[in-house]
Formats: structure tokens, C-alpha cells, sequence
């Protein structure tokens, strides 16, 4: 098992919380993670016909079996033992006894939201981050400076991982990692019992060509701006359709949405989000991208490349039990800055491109933001596609390896 950064956050939430959930895409190791803290916990898999059906006939006498404590696999499959849950825990509040998972983030959540609002803690666990595949920390974006200079070491990087189109094409998912499968003989079925299973579950999709067709639109799409008319006329299904279509991607965490950044919040609610895909693997078998060095030399590639510093960010906090503070920055003259990350103590600016030699111009956007918000922002960092670290110009300049 490839250590997670999820393990000592997911133990404080035990200590603190009689339930506590792991939500995420399905294979993202929830499973192998929660089996592995929680060893002394009994195990029960929901997607099991007949502990579902158990689960079903008497809620009360299935849950009563673990007094030492159980977790409960997929978890959203059997909503009626969430009011049971409740009771149990309201008369003995006993920390860390009920471990759910569950890979239908929608259902699950409105399940806990009904019954047990204020005695859960959600946790959120993605496929794996580079710093997990790598077995290090990863970039500390809440005290830049402390991380920038551990990461800005004049060396150059080492990785078992190869160049960034080798990493980002095979993506994060651990099976391909642990069991060394083929990307593509593994993320076809993946995606094919994703539209099957989970969609169907949350929507009454009248065909899941035309999703799938809108699934592949997306994937076009990542890094960009969402335009939600132009997406559902491609498609050919109405804008209420794509917007509910929008929201299971994202619930099922095959999506996320990076709003733009404004210092009054209101206004970050109202401007047009970016959409990011969550995995990269993922991304490039629905672009239908066949190797790394299909990749290297895609149209796509920019997008790609600023879609895996989006996830990374993503992680970054995900792992941490926060929620994610990424958003993007554009003013009405088309002048941008990739991200914007709100941590603890003040905002980094981040440029994500794909190249391996660092242009000036490159650092264009990161310029203007530097001139025009001097204060607030603790670092300015230009993520590149090349191996070696240092700063320029006062800027930092970071390897596609070491966020």
C-alpha cells in the first residue's frame, strides 16, 4: 500500500467524531486507507447483495453485531441505516465507532445532512498525489517560503517518476500504480462502470451514449472557461440538463470547478468557474491520447499540463481534511494568472506551463499581479515542465515535481 497524507487527519477526525466518512471517485483507495488505520474494525461491504439485504431487513439488529466498531463500505447504498446511526450515537457518542465510505458523494452526503448533521466528520480522498506516488511531503503552499526553499534547493530533481508527460498520462488511480496495469486496459472499464453504475444511480439518464458524448466534451474543455450553453449545444441537450450533468461530474469527483478570484466573495460566486479534471489519467483516455509521447506533442497539451497542477492544488488540500481555497484570476483586459492560492497566511500566485525552459515571458501575468496586489501575496511561482528549481527575478521558479 502507497502511504496516503489523508492517515493522520483521518485519525484525528476518529478522536473527535463518533462517524466519520471518506467520500470519493471510486478505486481512489478509500478502502484500502480506512482498513488499514481502523485494523480492529469489523468490515462490512454494502455493495454485498446479501449484507445489503440484512442491512435492509433490520437496520437496527445488523448495526447492533459491531459493538467494537465497523466500517461501512459504500455506505449511500443502504440510506435507511443512516436514521438508525443517529439514535445510536446520540446514546452512546463513542469517537471514531462508524467509518463510512462511500464513492456517490451526492447521495451519501444528503444521507448525512438528514441524519447525522454535527456528529460526522467527511473527509475527502482522491486518487494519488505526486508527493504520495513519491513518498514525500509535498510543496507546503500554507507557509510558502518555509516549502519554496526546501523545494528550491539548486539541484537537480530527482524522481522515480519519470518526465511529466510519462506521469500525467498514466495518471493517479492506485491500481495502475500497485498493480502495474496498462492505463488504458484499466481506465476503459473504470469509465464504462462509472456510467453504468454511478450515473445511472443519481440520474435517470435516457442514454448514456449521449453522456458519455458530454463526458468527452468536458474532457475537451479542461482548463478552460465553462461555457455551459456552448457545452450542452455541442451535446445537443438543454442547459438545465448540463448544469444537473455538470453536477454529478463533480459530485462523483471526476470534475472540479476553480472559481475566480476576487477579494469581495460575493463576486467569486457569480463570474464563470474553470473546469478541471480530477485526474489526468482519466483526461488523456477520453481525449484519446495513446502515449506519453502523443502527449509531448498534443494541442492539448498546455491545458493538460495546467489540469494537473489544478488536481495537485486540489490534493494539496484535500489531504489536509481542508476544503480547497484554488481559484483563477482574469481582469477585463484578458490579463491572468493561472491560480491563486488562499492559504493561512496570505495568497500564492502560481503560473502552470507545460515547457521545459522557462521564457521571460512566461512570467508576463505573474508580473502584473505582483505590480498590482504588493501586498497579501506571499510568493509568486512559475511551475514549469523542466527539472531544475531556482528564482528569478524574485520570483520562484518550481519543478512539474515537487508541488
Amino acid at each position: 500500500m502507497i502511504p496516503r497524507l489523508l492517515k493522520p487527519y483521518l485519525l484525528r477526525a476518529a478522536s473527535q467524531f463518533p462517524v466519520v466518512t471518506v467520500t470519493g471517485p471510486r478505486q481512489s483507495g478509500k478502502t484500502t486507507l480506512v482498513r488499514n488505520v481502523f485494523p480492529n474494525h469489523a468490515y462490512v461491504s454494502l455493495e454485498n447483495p446479501s449484507q445489503r439485504q440484512m442491512a435492509l431487513e433490520d437496520p437496527q439488529g445488523f448495526l447492533a453485531r459491531y459493538p467494537k466498531g465497523v466500517i461501512l463500505d459504500e455506505a449511500q447504498r443502504v440510506p435507511e441505516l443512516f436514521s438508525y446511526l443517529q439514535g445510536i450515537v446520540d446514546e452512546n457518542p463513542r469517537r471514531g465507532h462508524f467509518i463510512l465510505t462511500g464513492s456517490q458523494n451526492f447521495l451519501l452526503l444528503q444521507s448525512i445532512s438528514q441524519s447525522l448533521a454535527g456528529r460526522c466528520a467527511i473527509l475527502h480522498l482522491l486518487p494519488l498525489s505526486l508527493a504520495e506516488l513519491e513518498k514525500r511531503e509535498p510543496l507546503d503552499i500554507e507557509s510558502p517560503h518555509t516549502g519554496l526553499g526546501k523545494a528550491l534547493k539548486p539541484v537537480k530533481a530527482k524522481t522515480s517518476t519519470g518526465h511529466w508527460p510519462q506521469v500525467v498520462w498514466k495518471g493517479f488511480y492506485p491500481a495502475i500504480h500497485d498493480r502495474k496495469i496498462s492505463p488504458s486496459d484499466w481506465l476503459e472499464p473504470y469509465l464504462q462502470t462509472y456510467l453504468e453504475r454511478d450515473v445511472r444511480d443519481i440520474l435517470n439518464v435516457g442514454s448514456l451514449e449521449t453522456f458519455s458524448r458530454f463526458l468527452r466534451l468536458c474532457a475537451g474543455r479542461s482548463g478552460q472557461l465553462l461555457s455551459l450553453s456552448g457545452l450542452a449545444s455541442d451535446c445537443g441537450v438543454s442547459q438545465p440538463t448540463a448544469r444537473q450533468w455538470l453536477s454529478v461530474l463533480k459530485t462523483s469527483f471526476i470534475i472540479t470547478l476553480v472559481e475566480p478570484y476576487h477579494q469581495n466573495f460575493n463576486k467569486r460566486i457569480v463570474k464563470t468557474p474553470k473546469l478541471f479534471f480530477l485526474d489526468t489519467g482519466l483526461l488523456c483516455n477520453l481525449l484519446r491520447i495513446s502515449s506519453p509521447e502523443d502527449l509531448a506533442q498534443h494541442s492539448l497539451r498546455g491545458a493538460i499540463f495546467e489540469t494537473f497542477a489544478a488536481s495537485e492544488l486540489v490534493k494539496n488540500f484535500m489531504n489536509r481534511g481542508l476544503r480547497p481555497e484554488v481559484y483563477f484570476w482574469k481582469d477585463k483586459t484578458g490579463r491572468e494568472v493561472d491560480f491563486i492560492v488562499e492559504g493561512g497566511k496570505g495568497l500564492i500566485a502560481l503560473e502552470a506551463k507545460s515547457g521545459e525552459t522557462p521564457k521571460d515571458d512566461l512570467f508576463t501575468g505573474l508580473r502584473y499581479w505582483k505590480s498590482h496586489h504588493p501586498t497579501g501575496t506571499k510568493a509568486e511561482i512559475l511551475l514549469y515542465g523542466g527539472m531544475d528549481a531556482y528564482a528569478h527575478q524574485g520570483f520562484h521558479v518550481v519543478p512539474w515535481n515537487r508541488l
